[in-house]
């Protein structure tokens, strides 16, 4: 059956660079010399553009915003805004970029504030700290989603420091319309409990009750595999996949889902690929280790092998893969063995995305790459991992297709 020509795409994980007045215009006057703003420095080709925040240098202002630039000129040096595309930081621009790449909405993380909001968990003033959390939804909600109401989903941060602040701001932004949250794809690197615990339990009934998915994001963790400290960049950037695997399995067996069964879990730039095996793996080691294996409270000595159970109470475990096709969604670029094996892994689970303007995005050639990764599926399952998913899952309608030649 042809692809539908009018069928377009909506994004599940792009990204958005903050114009350097978002702060400025939201804060207090007293704190806007402490808080985020953008600062000038001098050096070659006109200097280069940082944020300053409560006296801390934060280089890099594009988080890897590349998008127009050939992989030959990609890198990670701090830029000016005058080095990226307008499309990145100006939400009238990227609706254009977005047409010509045929997305007709999308969901854009932050860049200042890392994608769940953890540059404000590591500030010295916490009270500052909630303050530019809220400015960042508002920022979102009232200037970058405004301009487009029905061609962005809407994104909250949360300050992840303080779990009664979190549910008022789930709840704040929820009743302005946010549709989804950035949450740490794993909160023990950022010094915070597990997902093992019941500290997170206000927050997971916050966001069921509010009806916003959890976003959690490859890096959020401010953290990314690497082999040796001195391995090169390309063999983090080849095993970032590795968080998403490893936040999937870890809410598997977290019981949270059982706890808060309206919850959703989105696994943010993470791809596809390896979901069949993952959830194979976890169902084996339930099937032939779970009577032993699921004490609330063991060590493993790893130079003898041998375990020390603290407790005899064992977690009851529902299986795995069921538990995904519940409340678990992945999302990819462009990503053969996913595609192949989507009936494994369930078409209603997957969602597309263009990490628009990172380094692995598929702009301006997504809608291509999509149409040809997907011409011998069904119209059906095409439109739900084009567009018919993230409607469901982010309780989101986008306008009607732009007309004219972009599709």
């Amino acid at each position: 059956m042809p692809l539908r020509e009018d069928m377009q795409l909506i994004s599940v994980d792009d990204h958005l660079v903050e114009p350097p007045h978002v702060w400025q215009d939201r804060l207090p006057a007293a704190l806007r010399e402490i808080g985020p703003r953008i600062v000038r420095e001098d050096g070659a080709a006109g200097g280069t553009d940082v944020w300053m925040y409560e006296g801390r240098r934060y280089p890099q202002i594009g988080l890897n915003a590349v998008a127009g630039k050939s992989p030959e000129q990609f890198g990670t040096e701090p830029m000016r805004y005058t080095d990226m595309i307008p499309g990145c930081y100006e939400p009238e621009a990227r609706i254009i970029d977005m047409d010509l790449d045929g997305v007709q909405a999308a969901l854009c993380f932050p860049s200042f504030p890392r994608f769940a909001g953890t540059v404000f968990l590591q500030a010295e003033d916490k009270a500052l700290a909630l303050l530019c959390v809220q400015a960042w939804n508002d920022f979102m909600l009232d200037e970058w989603c405004a301009a487009a109401p029905e061609r962005f989903i809407p994104i909250a941060i949360l300050p992840l420091w303080d779990v009664e602040a979190c549910v008022a701001e789930i709840q704040r932004t929820a009743a302005k319309g946010v549709k989804a949250i950035s949450f740490t794809e794993n909160p023990v690197p950022l010094g915070l409990p597990s997902f093992h615990t019941t500290h997170w339990d206000p927050v997971f009934a916050a966001a069921s009750e509010c009806g916003t998915p959890l976003c959690a994001h490859i890096g959020s963790s401010s953290s990314l595999p690497k082999t040796s400290p001195d391995n090169p960049l390309i063999i983090t950037l080849a095993l970032t996949p590795m968080n998403a695997i490893t936040t999937c399995v870890d809410w598997l067996f977290s019981g949270n889902f059982q706890r808060f069964p309206d919850l959703k879990l989105c696994l943010s730039e993470g791809g596809i690929g390896w979901i069949p095996y993952v959830l194979e793996r976890c169902d084996y080691t339930l099937e032939r280790q779970g009577a032993w294996a699921s004490q609330s409270d063991f060590s493993v000595d790893l130079a003898t092998g041998s375990i020390d159970a603290k407790s005899v109470e064992r977690m009851k475990f529902d299986t795995p893969s069921e538990l995904f096709r519940d409340h678990v969604f992945g999302c990819f670029i462009d990503d053969v063995q996913g595609i192949d094996n989507l009936d494994v892994i369930g078409v209603d689970n997957v969602m597309i995305e263009t990490d628009f303007p990172h380094t692995d995005s598929s702009w301006p050639h997504s809608i291509e790459i999509a149409r040809k990764r997907l011409q011998h599926r069904s119209e059906e399952d095409i439109y739900k991992i084009f567009q018919g998913n993230a409607k469901r899952v982010f309780n989101f309608e986008p306008a009607p297709i732009p007309t004219g030649d972009s599709a």
